[in-house]
């Protein structure tokens, strides 16, 4: 937003319209500034207006430039009150005045006017009274506090930690914050910006005209902190940095809590009022590790889930169809501050605000207070890869590289057109490591899906030989981003017991989800993030499923190739938004053939997806066999749900056959339990390439076992034989894809099957079973 000098004074100047505390009455010494204190019991001598000032010690030249230029350290040296010889000066800086005076008790003196929007003058004054400014405007005299009078609201302890890089509560110090302050409300505003000149505080409470409004440097530290009287919730405002070369710029707070709606862009004073109603929820979401619980994620594009919802509507909808589904969590994709829509929020601004979009901050909170009142939990994206250049937000935000890297090389993404964080900044990657731990802590995020970790990971990402440089010991691993992402997780692991960090992690880095005191053999420690994403089992699971079943045998080993590596990670199988964008087309229409044909395949996978080790993740519309590739324009087609709808049943089999892989796999340990240990797998037919079967074992940690077999030929297989564990009377099936209500022919066995003394595949017994056509079968040995 552009600054508008205004005609006039507005009349919500802050603190207009209030009559001073002091004023008339006594005023306690603790809410004057320490300066002022001394002699405190003292009266001062009443000066009458008009009466005894005399002008003030001109403002140096230089002073005097760079105070009006925005590029002065210590605007507080110079505006204010301060004992001089004879007495106690004070100089104002309010562009557009007509007139200022100071008042105190028994006070009233005009200040004389300095130009270009000084006042000032000497009162015969001991000490420095509880002062108030009378301001005179064309159209209004506002009588307000000086927000040059108090001294810095932020703390010792807070500036060395930022020096650190380890305040864990970074959002607590910097950004904008409503307080009272000696006594006075107001507002507090602190930013990050070490390369400045100067840095000015503009809003619409000065009309966007940051002149009148200074912030101070508070040394080594690179933050610039100004208290505002009078300002509060609601508020909308900026930085007006000025640049090492003297520029301006007009920037949102990278701390900002709360924003405009796109495409405006100001930052929201902000003061949350939600009352959270979860207390059970997250007093109980500690009590097992989620790699040994049962976890199936439903992914949401929030804004065209049903399009048009905002957060308080979608919490009246969204908790009772995801429990109603039986998922334990959903994720969701970005919901910090972006500008553009269509980077669907994987193009950050606002990194501690959710989107304006869809409502306010405790309109979020609501959301999720919802959803876990449902007993769903809730992941979000979190994107600390990467952001985009926007001359409003973070791109060289002082004037100099500062949150992105300093050597271009390094800074440019090569594939997104954004910038990448420098993990080497002790500031940056507090920003960073805060920013997860606010979003557990502030909105209870119960896990962070940390998104492109394996662009963060190399130096040579989706670089050329020659376009990147090497780490000190030679290799192309970026050694701050491996040091960055050690912190995080050890930071959000220990202060937010019960969360859970997922790495999309597309390559096959040692160690991902171990932990980072842990050594691997890439000689660095384990980067500590408790699941990550199956990239290689959606891959190879895909190509296989797409391939006609006449050709599928050529590739079974795309198939079982996974349980190679099953256990090197905590794994998260992920069938999700980017699978089924971009001319990559939906789910059931990667598969070959006719309709049937299509959505049979599509319930087998899923019914194979839910019984292979590793937790599952959907994206929303593939949960009923949308055909159509998703749109962040209209979200799932919904009306494919509807009765009137021809093919309805069709979608809404599959949708119910979702529901039941649920509630199974939820009420069966053996699907979840071990699924992080060889122990909990063991294949019955592996090899199976000619009759496109896979044929596994899931045990529970007590030994109880499920079988598990996958069809993928359109032929029905009688008199299938399967090697079981002994000591079960019989084999009771407990899901079968191919049952008439999800769609299929109806090819099942409602009674147990019972083992022969026929030794097969290795096992002392064995049951013979009739396999349907496209189909996922589960046993349960009874």
């Amino acid at each position: 937003m552009t600054a508008r000098p205004p005609s006039r004074r507005p009349s919500h100047e802050p603190g207009a319209g209030r009559r001073p505390e002091g004023l008339g009455g006594t005023v306690p010494a603790t809410f004057l500034p320490a300066r002022a204190r001394a002699g405190r019991a003292e009266s001062a001598s009443p000066v009458r207006a008009g009466r005894g000032v005399r002008p003030a010690p001109p403002l140096g030249d230089d002073d005097r430039r760079r105070l009006l230029h925005g590029a002065h350290h210590d605007p507080h040296a110079l505006l204010g009150a301060h004992p001089v010889p004879g007495g106690i000066a004070f100089r104002a800086l309010r562009p557009y005045a007509r007139a200022v005076a100071v008042r105190a008790k028994g006070l009233h003196v005009p200040l004389h006017d300095e130009g270009d929007g000084l006042f000032a003058g000497v009162l015969p004054l001991r000490d420095v009274p509880d002062y108030r400014l009378l301001v005179t405007y064309d159209d209004a005299e506002p009588e307000v506090h000086d927000p040059y009078r108090f001294l810095p609201a932020l703390g010792d302890l807070d500036l060395h930690l930022i020096r650190e890089g380890r305040h864990e509560e970074l959002w607590r110090a910097l950004g904008a914050h409503p307080m009272t302050h000696e006594g006075v409300e107001g507002t507090r505003f602190a930013v990050w910006a070490p390369n400045a000149q100067g840095v000015r505080v503009a809003g619409d409470f000065n009309y966007w005209d940051a002149t009148g409004h200074p912030m101070r440097s508070l040394g080594a530290s690179g933050v610039w902190e100004l208290f505002l009287p009078g300002v509060g919730e609601g508020a909308l405002y900026k930085f007006q940095i000025t640049r090492p070369d003297g520029s301006h710029t007009l920037r949102a707070d990278p701390m900002a809590r709360r924003t405009e709606a796109p495409p405006a862009n100001a930052s929201i004073v902000h003061v949350s009022h939600h009352t959270w109603t979860d207390d059970e929820w997250m007093a109980r979401r500690a009590e097992r590790p989620v790699h040994e619980a049962p976890f199936s994620v439903y992914e949401v594009h929030l804004p065209s889930w049903r399009p048009g919802l905002t957060y308080r509507m979608l919490a009246q909808q969204l908790p009772a169809y995801v429990k109603d589904l039986g998922f334990t969590h959903v994720e969701l994709m970005p919901v910090a501050e972006h500008p553009f829509g269509g980077s669907w929020g994987y193009q950050v601004t606002g990194f501690y605000a959710p989107t304006a979009r869809l409502g306010t901050p405790d309109d979020f909170k609501y959301l999720i207070d919802a959803l876990h009142r449902a007993g769903i939990g809730v992941l979000m994206d979190w994107v600390p890869a990467h952001f985009p250049r926007d001359d409003w937000a973070l791109a060289e935000f002082d004037g100099r590289p500062l949150y992105e890297h300093a050597d271009p090389a390094r800074a440019a993404h090569p594939d997104w057109g954004t910038l990448e964080f420098d993990y080497g900044r002790t500031e940056v990657r507090n920003f960073l490591v805060a920013n997860a731990v606010h979003w557990c802590e502030e909105y209870h995020i119960d896990g962070l899906r940390v998104d492109a970790v394996a662009s963060m990971l190399y130096l040579d990402y989706s670089r050329a030989e020659g376009e990147w440089t090497p780490n000190v010991h030679g290799g192309r691993e970026n050694l701050d981003a491996v040091a960055f992402l050690q912190e995080m997780n050890a930071t959000v692991y220990r202060r937010c017991p019960g969360v859970v960090t997922v790495a999309e992690e597309s390559t096959a880095w040692d160690g991902v989800t171990r932990a980072t005191h842990h050594t691997g053999a890439g000689g660095f420690g384990g980067l500590g993030f408790g699941l990550k994403w199956n990239m290689g089992w959606m891959h190879d699971s895909l190509l296989y499923v797409a391939k006609e079943p006449v050709h599928r045998k050529y590739h079974h080993g795309e198939m079982t190739f996974s349980m190679v590596y099953a256990y090197s990670e905590n794994y998260v199988l992920p069938i999700s938004h980017d699978e089924v964008v971009h001319g990559k087309r939906s789910l059931v229409s990667k598969m070959p053939g006719d309709w049937w044909q299509q959505r049979a395949t599509h319930r087998a996978y899923l019914g194979f997806m839910w019984a292979h080790p590793g937790k599952q993740l959907l994206f929303m519309g593939q949960e009923f066999a949308q055909g159509a590739e998703w749109s962040e324009g209209h979200g799932p087609d919904w009306w494919l749900l509807d009765p009137s709808y021809a093919a309805e049943p069709d979608h809404r089999g599959v949708r119910d056959l979702v529901r039941d892989l649920n509630r199974g796999y939820r009420a069966t340990p053996a699907l979840w339990e071990r699924d992080t240990v060889p122990e909990g797998f063991d294949w019955v037919d592996g090899g199976a390439a000619e009759d496109n079967v896979l044929a596994f074992l899931r045990f529970a940690a007590d030994g109880s076992p499920l079988l598990a077999v996958s069809h993928f030929s359109p032929v029905v297989r009688h008199g299938y034989r399967l090697g079981v564990p002994g000591g079960f009377a019989g084999w009771q099936e407990v899901l079968n894809t191919d049952e008439e209500r999800y769609g299929g022919s109806g090819l099942a066995c409602p009674d147990p099957v019972k083992p022969e003394a026929t030794r097969h595949h290795g096992r002392p017994s064995s049951i013979t079973v009739t396999l349907p056509p496209l189909a996922t079968v589960w046993w349960r040995g009874i």
